[in-house]
């Protein structure tokens, strides 16, 4: 039965289809009742048979014709059409997961073999051109002769398959093979369609190349790892797959009814020359830091209300003042967790009209702290989607001219650089967190019990808890020193600047998932500090976010084995379940447009205060 996946505010929904013959409304009308099901208030939808909407393709973002039928303009989305243009990092994410297959569109298939027809016919012509009738970096001036040029791109293959350390798990190895062949179909590589193909056989049926995590100084492109991904697909070298397990390529190959693939001229080259590790490794990075940047802003709420903060912090006027996207954007969803008016606090009315004037820097400057992870994300994300669709071979084939270029498109200095701001800007997530950690385990700072244990001295409680996230927060401090600022020569001196961009992306993943793991140490802290405020109630969406948290772990009464519960919420954060919980309620007060409540409060001066519930008798 097809399946299509429909993108309804921001969520992805997949609807089964008996008959493509259905309408495009149709699929529109399931896809909002999906959305509508589990929502609060149907998802501020009244009447579904009265929703106004557009569809359009994901990819390319077409309009789509209500009264169209599914089958005349969708397809079964089990596939994703590469051209080498529209992939995105997410796509790409899903791809690693293995949420779809890979298919080329005819317009890909028609410039793929129109490269290869102008390389075919260089090496009739007898030209000398680099990579194709040429040696590699310093040996650029030895020509080879046509009855070897197979074998030089197999050797290329074999000689560069000098990569250490350990292999990419199958997510990020299907990434890394799903994104060479999304550049490779640009169709300015000079791959054969049949190669093509080939490597589309072998990523539709998980046979992923063992490729080791290091070795690569990011240019000429990421030649270690990329040429031990081809090494696999022309049977040499170990291969994994869901059937068979770790084995010989060739065998894995076999097992799958697939054949190694034979390289012709300039093939080898186009395999291995281009920054795809680097891409595929920041794809992964973006999305996961856009996640935890988002649930860090829920669980920084959550802490707010156990350490009895004040929301006159996140007041819209305050940011409108200073305007930057991602400031506006967290202070938009403190003020949807907290909001009075929408979500009534037992603990915020309990302290309302305390003596304290302003909270600490970690809760009131949460806006602009974390508000610049977001802007950091956004921009290293344009980055990394636009190096995702963009042709990194060398020498580059023109078709439509009729030659090949040498160039340096293979230079890894622009995602490196942007990894390394991205490893910089989340960090501070943690950072700040650990400190929010802190003020809740420090009986002079929240007026709790010491370290959120009763029994103090018998019990330890979240003591060393507090530890592991200072350790990471330290770790991160030396991950956070730019790669890319450093650079070797290689190759003789041919490679003489090089961006590091491997080292870039793999440390900016140790850093999002310290952060990942300190935010599930601060979730922890922040819940096990509700217990000491009961029968006191927060908001609804933090009601529904300690809720899932206790879903996994219960509270903590005496001291216990800790670490599984620290894996247990690590596994929230990176599942999203965090996010899938408050978000409906996040998504309803944005899109209400109420009015935005702004409570009488000792942090806030008013020429014209509120007269007191007492001199309000006294004047009636």
């Amino acid at each position: 039965m097809p399946r299509f996946t429909v993108h309804v505010r921001d969520e992805w929904l997949t609807v089964p289809c008996k008959d493509a013959s259905y309408s495009i409304n149709w699929l529109g009308v399931e896809a909002l009742k999906r959305y509508a099901k589990n929502k609060p208030d149907n998802g501020g939808i009244p009447n579904i048979k009265d929703v106004h909407f557009v569809a359009r393709r994901c990819q390319g973002q077409g309009l789509l014709d209500g009264d169209d039928t599914i089958e005349d303009v969708l397809e079964d989305n089990d596939f994703v059409e590469l051209d080498g243009n529209s992939l995105c990092s997410t796509d790409l994410v899903n791809l690693g997961r293995s949420l779809y297959k890979i298919k080329l569109t005819p317009e890909a298939e028609k410039k793929v073999e129109q490269s290869r027809e102008l390389l075919d016919t260089i090496v009739k012509e007898k030209k000398v051109v680099y990579g194709i009738t040429t040696g590699f970096g310093k040996f650029a001036r030895t020509v080879i002769p046509i009855s070897k040029l197979k074998e030089l791109q197999e050797n290329l293959i074999r000689s560069h398959s000098a990569g250490l350390g350990s292999p990419l798990s199958p997510e990020r190895t299907r990434m890394l093979l799903a994104l060479r062949i999304n550049v490779l179909a640009k169709g300015h590589s000079g791959i054969s369609l049949e190669t093509l193909h080939t490597m589309i056989q072998a990523f539709n049926a998980s046979c992923l190349s063992f490729v080791p995590e290091k070795g690569t100084v990011g240019a000429s492109g990421d030649l270690a790892p990329l040429s031990h991904l081809a090494l696999g697909l022309m049977g040499e070298g170990k291969m994994w797959s869901p059937k068979s397990g770790w084995a010989d390529a060739k065998y894995v190959l076999e097992a799958h009814g697939l054949r190694p693939i034979s390289l012709k001229p300039k093939e080898g080259l186009a395999l291995i020359n281009g920054t795809q590790m680097i891409t595929s490794l920041g794809a992964e990075a973006v999305e996961r830091a856009e996640s935890v940047a988002r649930q860090a802003d829920i669980i920084a709420a959550l802490t707010l209300e156990v350490l009895k903060g004040t929301t006159k912090a996140f007041d819209s006027d305050i940011h409108e003042l200073r305007p930057h996207p991602g400031q506006k954007e967290v202070a938009l969803r403190f003020r949807s967790l907290l909001d009075s008016d929408h979500h009534p606090s037992e603990i915020a009315e309990s302290h309302r009209f305390c003596d304290r004037v302003q909270d600490a820097y970690t809760m009131r400057c949460c806006p602009q702290v974390h508000g610049i992870v977001n802007d950091t994300i956004a921009f290293v994300r344009n980055i990394i989607n636009t190096e995702i669709n963009s042709a990194t071979d060398n020498p580059m084939v023109f078709a439509e001219r009729g030659e090949t270029i040498s160039g340096g498109n293979f230079h890894g200095e622009y995602p490196a650089k942007a990894l390394d701001y991205l490893a910089i800007g989340v960090h501070e997530l943690a950072s700040i967190s650990e400190r929010r950690i802190e003020r809740l385990c420090n009986p002079s700072l929240s007026e709790l019990p010491a370290f959120l244990v009763n029994e103090g001295g018998l019990n330890s409680g979240f003591m060393i808890a507090h530890c592991t996230a200072a350790a990471l927060v330290s770790e991160n401090k030396v991950l956070c020193h730019p790669s890319s600022v450093d650079s070797l020569s290689t190759s003789a001196a041919t490679e003489d600047h090089v961006s590091m961009g491997g080292w870039a992306a793999r440390k900016a993943l140790r850093v999002i998932e310290h952060v990942e793991q300190v935010l599930a140490i601060e979730l922890l802290a922040a819940c096990q500090g509700i217990e000491f405020l009961r029968p006191l109630r927060t908001t609804t969406p933090l009601e529904k976010v300690y809720d899932l948290v206790r879903s996994v772990v219960k509270p903590w009464i005496k001291d216990r084995f800790m670490s599984a519960d620290i894996e247990a919420v690590h596994r929230l954060l990176v599942d999203q379940k965090v996010w899938n919980v408050a978000k409906p309620y996040i998504e309803k007060y944005c899109t209400e447009l109420l009015p935005e409540s702004r409570p009488s409060s000792p942090t806030a001066f008013s020429l014209e205060p509120p007269p007191s519930p007492r001199k309000r008798v006294r004047l009636e």
